[in-house]
């Protein structure tokens, strides 16, 4: 799945149904929408700190549903994709914003800016009485 985490195939639940929509007699009789589900509490395949940042973002299961190819094998694979990305998503660790001052040439600008607009709305006005 990502460089840190590889989930054996095996820890997968697959699910397969009827989509819904139009394509004839093939979507009537093929159960190509597939849903696959990963348990996050159950796996053996997660470190501690990685389940616990999976629980804390995603919950105890993750789920993904595809019924967008008229293929069940090709929305197994684009299940893989979704269910690959949702994870290293959550697995990502954000770095933490430095708060930075707005330079004097910015702060010149957004008042120079803001001078601009009071003047151009000024214009728009009707004239005071005399």
């Amino acid at each position: 799945m990502s460089p840190t985490l590889v989930i054996p195939l095996g820890e997968l639940t697959w699910r397969f149904s009827r989509s819904g929509g139009p394509g004839g007699q093939h979507a009537n009789t093929a159960d190509t929408k597939v849903e696959v589900r990963f348990d996050v509490v159950a796996s053996p395949s997660l470190g501690p700190r990685q389940r616990a940042r999976l629980l804390e973002r995603l919950g105890d299961e993750v789920r993904v549903v595809v019924s967008d190819q008229r293929s069940q094998a090709r929305n197994r694979d684009l299940a893989l994709e979704r269910l690959a990305a949702r994870l290293a998503g959550a697995l990502r660790v954000d770095t933490p914003r430095r708060p930075t001052r707005p330079t004097t040439a910015s702060v010149r600008r957004r008042l120079d800016d803001k001078r601009r607009q009071a003047t151009r709305k000024a214009d728009r006005r009707r004239p005071p009485p005399d």
